[in-house]
């Protein structure tokens, strides 16, 4: 079976388990003070050209997006998410769990727009005195790469970013593919852009060749005060902090971290060339690692023999929108094999 269903179902990259078992003799500090961990922030802060940062990491990407945005903003407000943001959608309610609402906005091929949150917010505020009523709208959420594979443009985030420090909002930038968008064709962001444009973001590692972990990146200095008391709160303050340390050292040597991603993404535009050429219907016009393609039922159930895809909705009745998803470990003769079934 070749597994195309997620980005994570394969194991983790050589290098960092090469470099686990170069390291397991050692004792060193804990709960991430190792030296490990400094390396590995030191350089994050150097991509991101920025040494005034804080960086945490944290196991897991719902972990992550609990302890930034409850970390961040207080019961009585909410969090701005489109309405197929990973927050509203995968993630069993847990930032509602915290105590922090999410309010929704239709997406725009995955991705939120700066005028519809003004048009959120100004509608918050012509509310008068009645307002207190609502949950106060205090944080922006998206995700770059998009839940369906979409990328945002630098243009887009500026005008975003701008709506959020025009109106008092925190803007989070949820990174669990972000190796993906940012060695996507016609990317025109880079980490130094994002910590100059946001108040926090993650750098995904699970969906990217770790082990497990993401690298939270605290850029505003109001939200560090006693950031490391909830990540203990939440259970997302590992012991063995060095784990997380060494695979994002390794993850950011020689280019590892975006020569994999780069590659994923080359495999999932050769096979939607193939799938165009073949007739089929792509539904949204990803240039990342995710291809979303309608496939007959028929067709379906023949190649789910031989290849494990995410089925996303039915498209009628005699066809489904299936995901496709390349990894780091995804081999170029896998997609190959597939191609040649379609």
């Amino acid at each position: 079976m070749i597994y195309l269903n997620c980005d994570y179902a394969g194991g983790v990259h050589p290098n960092i388990l090469k470099r686990f078992m170069e390291t397991n003799d050692e004792t060193s500090g804990v709960y991430g003070f190792d030296h490990y961990s400094e390396e590995a922030k030191n350089k994050i802060k150097e991509l991101c050209n920025n040494e005034d940062l804080d960086i945490f990491f944290i196991s897991g990407g719902t972990q992550t997006n609990v302890v930034a945005i409850s970390a961040t903003i207080k019961h009585y407000q909410a969090v701005i998410s489109c309405d197929t943001g990973h927050i509203n959608t995968h993630e069993c309610g847990a930032v509602e769990n915290t105590g922090h609402k999410i309010v929704t906005l239709p997406n725009r091929n995955g991705k939120l727009w700066a005028k519809d949150i003004a048009k959120l917010i100004d509608a918050h505020h012509v509310q008068g005195m009645a307002r207190i009523h609502d949950v106060q709208p205090r944080m922006v959420y998206l995700s770059n790469s998009t839940e369906f594979g979409t990328i945002y443009t630098r243009k887009e985030i500026e005008e975003i970013y701008q709506v959020c420090q025009q109106h008092g909002l925190y803007l989070y930038i949820d990174g669990a593919r972000l190796g993906y968008a940012l060695t996507a064709e016609n990317n025109d962001i880079d980490l130094e852009f994002l910590a100059s444009h946001c108040d926090l973001f993650y750098i995904g590692g699970t969906k990217i060749g770790a082990m497990f972990g993401e690298a939270l990146v605290v850029v505003n200095p109001e939200i560090r005060k006693d950031f490391q008391y909830n990540l203990k709160l939440r259970g997302a303050l590992l012991a063995k902090g060095r784990m997380l340390g060494i695979q994002f050292l390794e993850l950011f040597t020689d280019n590892l971290y975006f020569d994999i991603a780069r590659n994923a993404n080359n495999l999932s535009t050769k096979l939607r060339k193939a799938l165009v050429e073949k007739g089929y219907e792509l539904t949204v016009n990803s240039p990342t690692n995710l291809t979303f393609v309608v496939m007959s039922d028929e067709k379906l159930m023949e190649l789910s023999q031989d290849f494990a895809f995410e089925v996303i909705s039915r498209h009628d009745d005699y066809s489904k929108v299936v995901r496709i998803a390349t990894g780091w470990d995804t081999k170029e003769e896998d997609i190959d094999a597939l191609i040649e079934r379609l």
